[in-house]
Formats: C-alpha cells, sequence, structure tokens
C-alpha cells in the first residue's frame, strides 16, 4: 500500500512541476518588459524578429553609429580594396575629435585592424575618423558612402551626419534599421575578433602604450557575447547593438534609449536569454555526408558520389519540424572531375524559401565515357543479357 502511495504521489508531483514549468514559459513569453524607448531581437540568419518595441521609430544612436564605419571598413577588407596590415597616418582633424577616444597623436601611423580594434573595443571617435578618411579622402565623402550603403540595405529610417555617433542634427536612425547593418557586419567575422575582445593593449612605435577598454561589459559577464557596439550621448541615453552565440544559435538584439547603461545591458541580456530560450540549431547535413549517387550509365555499374564540402546547421524553433528540401546543383561545363573537387553546390529550402547552401565534391575520379566507349559497353551489355 505504501509502495502505491508513493507511485501515485511521485506522479502528482511530477504533473504539478511540469504544470508550473508550463506556467514559467508562458509568463516569460508574455510579460517581457523592456524599459529602453525602443528594441528588438532578431535571429540573425534567418532575420526573424522575435521581439520588438518601437523599433520603426527614430532615435539617436550615438556611436552605434559605428557599426556602419566598420561595415564599410570590413568590406572593404574582405573585397580586397585595402588591407589589415595598410599603415594609416592620423590627421590632425581625427586627432582632434571629443568623445571616446584612443588618444591618437597626429602623424601617429596606425595600421587598418588596430584602428578597427580602437572602433570596436574602445569606441574611439578618433579611430572611425581616421578609418573615414582613409576609406573615402573625407569624413564627408565617407558619410555619403554610409549613407549610400543604408539606401542599399533597405534602411529607409536612416540618415547619417557623421561616422561617429556624434550629436548632430538629424543624425537618426531606429532599432530596426541597426538590426540590418548589424546582421551585414555579422557577414563579416573577422570582426568579432575585435568586438568580442574585453581588453587589449597596442604599444608598437608609441612611447606610452595604448590601453583599450571594451564599451560593452556584456563581452566579459554575458556568456558567449563577442559584440557588437555601445553607445552613449545625452540625447541618445544608452545604446546597444548586442550579439551572443551559444551552442551555434546566434541572437542579435538592439536596444535605443535605455535610461542607465545597467538597465540596458539588463534589457539586453533578457532579450538574448529569450532567443536562446526560443530557438536551437539543428544539424541538417554533416562534413562529407553523401548528397547523392550519380550514375554514369543505364546499368549503374559506374558512377561517383556527391559529398557536402562542408556542414550545414539550421537555426529554428525548439520543438518545431524542419522541412527542408535540397537541391542539387552541379557544374554542367565540366566534364571530367578529380577526386575532392569542388563540383557544385547543394541548397536548402524551407517553404520554397533559400535558408543556404553548402559545396560540394565527388568522392572519386570521373571520366565522361565517350561515344565509342559508350557503344562498346552497350555491345556488352546487349552479349551479357543474351547469355
Amino acid at each position: 500500500m505504501k509502495r502505491n502511495f508513493k507511485y501515485v504521489f511521485s506522479i502528482f508531483l511530477a504533473f504539478f512541476m511540469l504544470v508550473n514549468l508550463c506556467n514559467l514559459r508562458v509568463y516569460a513569453e508574455n510579460e517581457i518588459e523592456v524599459e529602453a524607448r525602443s528594441a528588438i531581437l532578431i535571429e540573425p540568419n534567418s532575420g526573424k524578429v522575435i521581439y520588438e518595441k518601437n523599433s520603426q521609430e527614430k532615435f539617436a544612436p550615438a556611436s552605434v553609429t559605428k557599426v556602419m564605419t566598420m561595415l564599410l571598413a570590413m568590406e572593404a577588407v574582405d573585397n580586397g580594396k585595402i588591407k589589415l596590415t595598410d599603415k594609416v597616418t592620423i590627421s590632425e582633424n581625427a586627432k582632434n575629435m571629443g568623445g571616446s577616444t584612443m588618444l591618437l597623436d597626429t602623424g601617429e601611423i596606425r595600421t587598418v585592424e588596430e584602428l578597427l580594434k580602437g572602433i570596436g573595443i574602445a569606441s574611439g571617435n578618433d579611430a572611425a575618423v581616421a578609418m573615414a578618411e582613409y576609406l573615402g579622402g573625407s569624413q564627408e565623402a565617407f558619410v555619403k558612402m554610409m549613407n549610400t550603403r543604408a539606401s542599399e540595405l533597405k534602411m529607409t529610417n536612416t540618415n547619417f551626419k557623421n561616422c561617429t555617433g556624434l550629436p548632430a542634427e538629424g543624425h537618426l536612425t531606429t532599432a530596426y534599421d541597426i538590426s540590418i547593418m548589424s546582421r551585414e557586419l555579422l557577414k563579416h567575422p573577422t570582426i568579432l575578433k575585435y568586438t568580442g575582445t574585453y581588453m587589449e593593449t597596442l604599444s608598437q612605435g608609441r612611447k606610452t602604450p595604448i590601453e583599450l577598454v571594451n564599451h560593452n561589459k556584456l563581452v566579459r559577464f554575458f556568456k558567449g557575447c563577442d559584440g557588437l557596439k555601445t553607445g552613449f550621448t545625452s540625447e541618445a541615453k544608452y545604446c546597444i547593438s548586442a550579439t551572443a552565440v551559444r551552442d551555434n544559435v546566434r541572437m542579435l538584439t538592439v536596444i535605443m534609449g535605455a535610461p542607465t547603461y545597467k538597465i540596458r545591458n539588463r534589457d539586453a541580456s533578457m532579450l538574448m536569454n529569450f532567443g536562446f530560450s526560443k530557438y536551437e540549431s539543428k544539424k541538417i547535413i554533416a562534413k562529407d555526408a553523401q548528397i547523392k549517387k550519380v550514375n554514369l550509365n543505364s546499368q549503374g555499374d559506374r558512377y561517383y558520389i556527391v559529398k557536402a564540402a562542408e556542414p550545414f546547421n539550421y537555426i529554428c524553433e525548439r520543438g518545431s519540424e524542419c522541412k527542408i528540401i535540397q537541391k542539387l546543383k552541379l557544374n554542367p561545363a565540366k566534364k571530367n572531375y578529380k577526386k575532392g573537387e569542388i563540383i557544385g553546390e547543394c541548397e536548402f529550402y524551407e517553404n520554397n524559401k533559400p535558408i543556404g547552401k553548402v559545396k560540394v565534391y565527388s568522392d572519386r575520379d570521373v571520366r565522361n565515357l565517350r561515344f565509342f566507349e559508350n557503344l562498346k559497353n552497350n555491345f556488352k551489355n546487349i552479349f551479357k543479357h543474351s547469355i
């Protein structure tokens, strides 16, 4: 009797805990309270908006502006227009910038990479202007480049007046638009080496080393945080474009107009934690996995295997069923393949929307049969079947 009672009690207790767990989840989804003026949370791989508050309302972005400054710099690096090792001479104009700086001197020579560290870690206005002058010739010309890129990215509620985020009339954007340029910057993962660094010392060529400390304290205190940019002015209040990755899932949130930096960090942390609770990474295909067997003749005794050259994971909502369709596209111009050679791509779709692709390779040397070889094989098969 006692054993039956314990069994029934354990079932009841498990049911009670499950009900409370479900209630806790509903509360978490329905009772998120962001104190900042504006916010957005997105899953950057798909761009899906998970949470938003006044995300289309225009506000001053402060130094979060530098996301675009870093984006144009990284695009120039990855397109081969400039190199991380390029040397930049610091102008008087850059040196005299107010606000946060990395304490550069007029005539000092720094590399593009060091300037990116100064922008991404210390939010250096001097570094941002030096980068703008190097890429655009002048800050004014660079600002035109910024607005052109914003237009290309369909940041329809954005107008840049400078590359730093210092107060300027009409220098406005939205949390949604910041999320767009932040997603674009994430396509250049090298930047995370800088924005995800908490402290850095630059000493080469200087009597007094430059000590850089990240303005984004989440990099140190929030698990997985590796960027992107904070900002503050008396007009903008406390802003941030924050991103973090856990278990192959990345979250991106933008907070604008928080009354204190603690509230900004709390709001950003809460939203990213909420995103991680909602999404998971599912392995769709592993590296070197077989995708398709391609027959080279009608008998099927001559063939090659198409394999994935890289893995593909897809971020989806927890508990949801991902119905992924794959389409193989081989290079039609090639007649012969070598073992391990990239021969095309495998594209992945969900609900007829492209969600990603991987390169594919042949598992062996392949030589297409010529006409007479085909004819010879056909005769052989005829005789084989007639015996």
